[in-house]
């Protein structure tokens, strides 16, 4: 059976875990860049308290998947949990480094002019530093999908959902006339989907990031 055909028979399963793994590595970014966020603007004000934040999600990220998940199903079970804690805690470095650089990166002098006409340091953290610093936020949220479109696959070990499982059926059948078959389809699943989410991402720029700050 030629892959062509191989992806004709099994479009309907195939496109069920493609939706299955958008869906966990959406809600699972939509976790990390509100985590993420929230220790950028914490800790980006001290010097000492971003480097570790940055050290503490930097160990995270170098804990194998495999590792992660395996440490993980003793405590919360096998499918879904395990994946949702793995892929939220490997999405974090790249948004809280970013969130902690661009709220660094802020013109001092726009916060004391936000500061001079009244605002409260809430006002000027929504209005003014955070506006400011969404474009690093962004590519940290870009550089954390793209990376955890790949680390998804392997929640298939714990029985999780998505693309993944069409490669470890392809691994686990490796002889058989459809094993290539499979490990194609769900590699090649997992490119379209990382390239779809991008160019969301880059939509998103463009909406919401003025020319001016983009240039």
């Amino acid at each position: 059976m030629s892959f062509w055909e191989y992806v004709n028979s099994r479009h309907q399963q195939l496109l069920t875990d493609a939706y299955q793994h958008a869906s966990v590595v959406f809600q699972c970014m939509v976790m990390a860049t509100l985590l993420g966020v929230v220790v950028g603007v914490v800790t980006y004000r001290s010097g000492w308290a971003g480097n570790l934040a940055t050290l503490g999600t930097s160990a995270i990220l170098t804990v194998p998947s495999l590792a992660m998940i395996g440490l993980l199903i003793p405590l919360v079970g096998l499918g879904v949990p395990p994946t949702v804690i793995a892929l939220t805690l490997y999405g974090l470095l790249p948004v809280v480094r970013n969130a902690i650089v661009g709220l660094r990166g802020v013109d001092p002098t726009l916060v004391d002019a936000a500061r001079g006409i009244g605002m409260s340091s809430a006002m000027r953290l929504l209005r003014v530093e955070l506006p400011l610093a969404w474009p690093p936020i962004l590519t940290g949220i870009r550089v954390s999908t793209q990376m955890l479109m790949g680390i998804a696959a392997i929640a298939a070990y714990a029985s999780g959902p998505g693309l993944g499982n069409e490669i470890f059926r392809g691994i686990a059948s490796l002889g058989s006339k459809n094993a290539l078959n499979q490990v194609l389809a769900g590699t090649l699943g997992i490119i379209v989907l990382a390239l779809l989410f991008d160019a969301v991402y880059v939509l998103i720029g463009r909406l919401t990031i003025p020319r001016g700050i983009r240039v």
